[in-house]
C-alpha cells in the first residue's frame, strides 16, 4: 500500500536513508507525474493541427524538438526542481502554500479571526522569518503590503486565479488525456467507425472514473506506480527504437538554433503552434502541488532520472519517425500512435489508457484537495469533505464537486470532440497556474528568503518572458477552446469572492455587535435563568468578546446548561497545527460563571477529528486547563490583545501522558487505574441510564479547593451530556447599501449559503445534540 503519509515527516527529516528517498521516488511516479508522462499523447498532433505543416524539409518538426526539449528543461527542471520546491510551507506546496506563507511573513492575512497567538505556533514561522537584516525593497514592499487593502485584495485575487485555474485544470485533464488514449483506435478501424467509438468510450470511461472516486485510491494505488513506470519504459524504448531506426542524427535538433530556424520560417503561424507545444509541461505544477505526499528530495529524484530523460526520448523517438514520413494520408499522421510499431499498438493502446486513468486521478484528487484548502481558509463555500483512507494522508473525496467535474468533462468531451480544441483550453488554464506561481515566487524571495531584490526581478522577468510568450499563443486560440477555462475560472472565482466578501462581513458585524461583559456581570452566576446539568457548547466565530447571538438565548430559553463553552473551531495559515498546540482555553467572566471560551485551531492541509474524539478532546483540554491553574480569567475588557494573554495553550488529551484522563464506566482503564499518582474524582452515584464518567487527576502538583469543585462541576455536567447550539444566519444588506452589495449579499452569499452545508456538518455535530438559533445579520 503506498502510505502517502510517511511523506509529510520525510520531508522535514534532516537525514532520510537512501531507501525511504528511493520508495519515495518510486511512488510519486504514480502519483505526480502521471499528467507530464502522458502528454506525449497529443503534443505533436496538437502543434501541427491548423498553424503549422510538416514539410520535406524537416525544419517544422526539429523546430518543435527543440522548443519542447528547452520547454522541458527551463520550466520543469530549471523553475521547479531547482526553485520553486525549496518554496515550501512546512513541507507542503501549491498556490495556497505559497499564499499563506506570504500571509505570515507579511503579515497580510485573508482569515479576520486571526490572532498573535497564533504566532507562536510551531509551524508558523520558518527560518529566517525574523530576520532583522531584511532588505530595505523587502521591508518597504512588506510595510507597503500591510497598509494597503488594495494590494492586499490583489495578491488574494491573484491566489484565487491560480487556484480557479487549477480547478479548470481538474475539468481539462482527464478529458483530454483520455481522449487522446482512446483516439489510438483510429489506426485500429476504418475511418466511418472510429468517430463513432471514440467519444462514447471516452465518456464510458470518464463516467466509470468519476463514479469509484467515492472508493478512494487506497486499495488501487499501488498499481499507479508500476502503470507509470511501465508507460514511461514503453515511450522510451519506442522513442529509442525510432531514433535508431529512422533518424540516428535527430538530436542536433535539440540545438537552439534550430528554433530560431523553425520561427523564421514560419513565423505567425510557428507564434501560434506554442499552444501545443506548451502541452509538453502540463502536470508540471504537480510537481510543487504535491510535495506535501513526499519530499523535496524524492520529487527531484524521479523527475531527473526517470521521467525527464524518459518523455525527451519520448519526443525525439516521434520527431526521428516524422522526419522520414512526410507523405500525410490522414489528419492522424502527425499524432503519438503512428510512430509506434504495428505490432506494439494495441498493448500500447491498454497502456496508454490506463496512465491517462491514473493522471486523471491525480488531478482529480488534487482539485480536492485544493478546494479544502480554500473552504479552511474561508475562501469556498462549505462543502462535505470525506476522508477515504484512515491512512494515507490527503485521500478525500468530496461528493459536489465530483459530480460537478464529470458534468463539465463530459461536456467539454462531448462539445469539443476533438484533442486540438480541448488542448488549447488545457494549455491555457496550465500556463496561467504558471504564470501565477512565477509572480508569487518573486514576491516570496524578497519577503520570505530575504533575497536580493534582482534575484526577484531576473526570476519574473526570465521565467515570465518564456510564460506570457506561450500564454500569449494560447490566448490568441481563445475562440477554438481557450475560453472554457476562462469561463470555468470566471465563474470559480465570483464563487469565492462573495463567499470570502460574505464570511468577512459576517465576521465583521459579529465584532461590532459583541455584548459588553458588564452586562454579563449584572446578570450574576445563574446568567439570570434556570441551570440545568449539561454542557453547552456555543459555537461563535468570535475569538474573543460574546457574540451577540448569546443575548437571544438568555432572554429566548427558559433554561441554561451549568456549563457553557464558548467554541470557536478556525483555520490558521499554516498545514498543520501540531495537536499539543491545538486548544487555546481560558475562563469569561469570574470562575462561578462556569463559562469558558475554547479556540480550537487546525492547518489548512488538518484532518477534523469525530465528534466523539472532539468531545472528548475538547472536554479533556478545559480539565487540563483547570487542573493546571493556567486558566485565566478572559474577557473582562475589551482589548482582545489583553484577552489573548490570558488564554492557555493546552494540547488534546493524547498529548498529556501525564494530564487528566477522561474514563467512561465501559472503558478500559486498566493502565491508568494502575498508576499510583492517580485518583480518581467521580460524580455522585445517582441513578440514571447515562454512563458514569471520571476524571482520573495525577497527584501532583496539588490542586486547590476551588479548581477541584470546578472539575467535580465540569465531570458531572459531561455525564449530563453535550449540546451543541448554533447560530442560524440570515445575512442581508444594510438599507441604503450600494446594488453591487446587494447583489452580492443579498442574492450571491445567500444563494450560496442556502445551497452549502451548514455549521453543524462542518463541525461533525450530531443532529439529536443540536439546537439552532435564527438572527438577522444587518452587513
Amino acid at each position: 500500500m503506498m502510505d502517502l503519509e510517511g511523506g509529510v515527516h520525510a520531508n522535514h527529516a534532516k537525514k532520510e536513508s537512501w531507501r525511504a528517498v528511493l520508495t519515495l521516488a518510486y511512488q510519486s511516479l504514480g502519483v505526480v507525474y502521471g499528467d507530464l508522462s502522458t502528454s506525449p499523447l497529443y503534443v505533436y498532433k496538437s502543434t501541427f493541427a491548423e498553424d503549422i505543416q510538416h514539410s520535406e524539409t524537416n525544419e517544422e518538426i526539429y523546430g518543435v524538438l527543440s522548443f519542447v526539449f528547452w520547454t522541458l528543461t527551463l520550466i520543469p527542471l530549471l523553475k521547479y526542481v531547482f526553485i520553486v520546491l525549496k518554496a515550501d510551507d512546512n513541507g507542503e506546496g501549491g498556490t495556497f502554500a505559497l499564499y499563506s506563507l506570504l500571509c505570515r511573513h507579511a503579515r497580510v492575512n485573508s482569515l479576520p479571526n486571526c490572532q498573535s497567538a497564533d504566532e507562536e505556533l510551531s509551524e508558523y514561522k520558518k527560518d529566517g522569518a525574523g530576520s532583522t537584516e531584511t532588505p530595505s525593497f523587502g521591508s518597504r514592499l512588506k510595510s507597503a503590503l500591510e497598509k494597503h487593502r488594495v494590494l492586499q485584495r490583489f495578491l488574494l485575487v491573484l491566489a484565487l486565479i491560480g487556484t480557479c485555474m487549477v480547478i479548470g485544470d481538474g475539468v481539462l485533464t482527464p478529458a483530454i488525456s483520455v481522449f487522446s488514449a482512446v483516439s489510438g483506435l483510429e489506426l485500429s478501424m476504418e475511418k466511418e467507425h472510429h468517430k463513432y467509438i471514440e467519444v462514447p468510450a471516452a465518456c464510458i470511461i470518464l463516467i466509470g472514473l468519476f463514479a469509484l472516486q467515492h472508493y478512494g485510491t487506497h486499495r488501487v494505488g499501488f498499481l499507479f506506480a508500476p502503470v507509470v513506470v511501465t508507460w514511461l519504459f514503453c515511450i522510451s524504448a519506442i522513442g529509442l527504437y525510432n531514433i535508431f531506426h529512422w533518424n540516428p542524427h535527430v538530436y542536433r535538433a535539440l540545438s537552439p538554433h534550430y528554433m530560431y530556424k523553425f520561427l523564421k520560417k514560419t513565423q505567425r503561424g510557428g507564434w501560434m503552434s506554442l499552444g501545443g507545444i506548451l502541452l509538453c509541461i502540463t502536470g508540471s505544477e504537480a510537481m510543487f502541488a504535491d510535495l506535501g505526499h513526499f519530499s523535496q528530495l524524492s520529487i527531484k529524484i524521479a523527475f531527473t532520472s526517470v521521467v525527464y530523460p524518459s518523455l525527451i526520448l519520448a519526443y525525439m523517438g516521434q520527431a526521428a519517425y516524422l522526419s522520414r514520413h512526410h507523405l500525410i494520408e490522414s489528419d492522424y499522421q502527425i499524432g503519438f500512435y503512428v510512430s509506434v510499431p504495428e505490432k506494439l499498438r494495441w498493448p500500447v493502446l491498454v497502456i496508454a489508457i490506463l496512465a491517462a486513468v491514473v493522471g486523471s486521478q491525480a488531478i482529480i484528487t488534487g482539485t480536492f484537495s485544493i478546494i479544502k484548502q480554500c473552504s479552511a481558509l474561508g475562501c469556498f463555500p462549505r462543502v462535505k469533505i470525506v476522508h477515504t483512507s484512515s491512512k494515507i494522508h490527503g485521500q478525500i473525496y468530496i461528493p459536489e464537486i465530483n459530480w460537478i467535474l464529470m458534468l463539465l468533462c463530459l461536456a467539454v468531451t462531448i462539445g469539443f470532440r476533438d484533442t486540438n480544441r480541448l488542448g488549447n483550453a488545457s494549455g491555457l488554464a496550465v500556463i496561467t497556474v504558471m504564470l501565477v506561481t512565477t509572480c508569487l515566487m518573486s514576491l516570496v524571495i524578497v519577503l520570505c528568503w530575504h533575497q536580493s531584490v534582482f534575484f526577484a526581478i531576473g526570476f519574473i522577468f526570465f521565467f515570465g518572458t518564456i510564460e506570457a510568450l506561450y500564454f500569449s499563443a494560447s490566448l490568441i486560440k481563445f475562440l477554438e477552446g481557450g475560453w472554457v477555462p476562462i469561463a470555468l475560472a470566471f465563474i470559480f472565482l465570483i464563487v469565492m469572492y462573495v463567499w470570502h466578501y460574505g464570511t468577512l462581513k459576517k465576521y465583521e458585524f459579529d465584532v461590532q455587535n459583541k455584548i459588553s461583559i458588564n452586562w454579563l456581570l449584572s446578570l450574576g452566576p445563574s446568567l439570570g435563568i434556570v441551570r440545568v446539568r449539561g454542557i453547552g457548547i456555543i459555537h461563535t466565530e468570535l475569538v474573543s468578546g460574546i457574540p451577540a447571538i448569546f443575548s437571544h438565548f438568555v432572554t429566548n430559553l427558559p433554561a441554561f446548561h451549568q456549563v457553557l463553552v464558548f467554541l470557536c473551531i478556525k483555520s490558521v495559515p499554516v498545514p498543520h497545527v501540531k495537536p499539543e498546540e491545538r486548544f487555546l482555553v481560558g475562563h469569561i467572566g469570574p470562575r462561578e460563571f462556569r463559562l469558558y471560551r475554547c479556540i480550537v485551531r487546525y492547518g489548512y492541509r488538518d484532518v477534523h477529528k469525530d465528534d466523539l474524539d472532539f468531545e472528548k478532546d475538547l472536554v479533556c483540554s478545559v480539565a487540563e486547563s483547570i487542573r493546571s491553574g493556567k486558566v485565566g480569567i478572559n474577557g473582562l475588557d475589551d482589548n482582545s490583545e489583553k484577552d489573548e494573554e490570558k488564554m492557555t495553550v493546552v494540547g488534546s488529551s493524547s498529548t498529556h501522558p501525564e494530564g487528566i484522563k477522561m474514563c467512561d464506566d465501559d472503558s478500559d482503564n486498566a493502565q491508568v487505574a494502575g498508576t499510583s499518582e492517580l485518583k480518581e474524582i467521580r460524580s455522585p452515584t445517582v441513578v440514571r441510564p447515562r454512563k458514569r464518567v471520571r476524571f482520573i487527576v495525577p497527584e501532583s502538583p496539588k490542586i486547590d479547593r476551588g479548581a477541584r469543585e470546578e472539575l467535580q462541576e465540569l465531570m458531572e455536567a459531561r455525564e449530563a451530556g453535550i449540546a451543541y447550539i448554533l447560530g442560524h444566519s440570515y445575512v442581508k444588506a444594510k438599507p441604503g447599501s450600494s446594488m453591487v452589495k446587494k447583489l452580492v449579499i443579498n442574492y450571491g452569499y445567500d444563494f450560496l449559503r442556502r445551497n452549502s452545508r451548514g455549521p453543524s456538518h462542518a463541525l461533525c455535530v450530531p443532529h439529536a445534540s443540536t439546537l439552532e438559533v435564527g438572527m438577522n445579520y444587518l452587513v
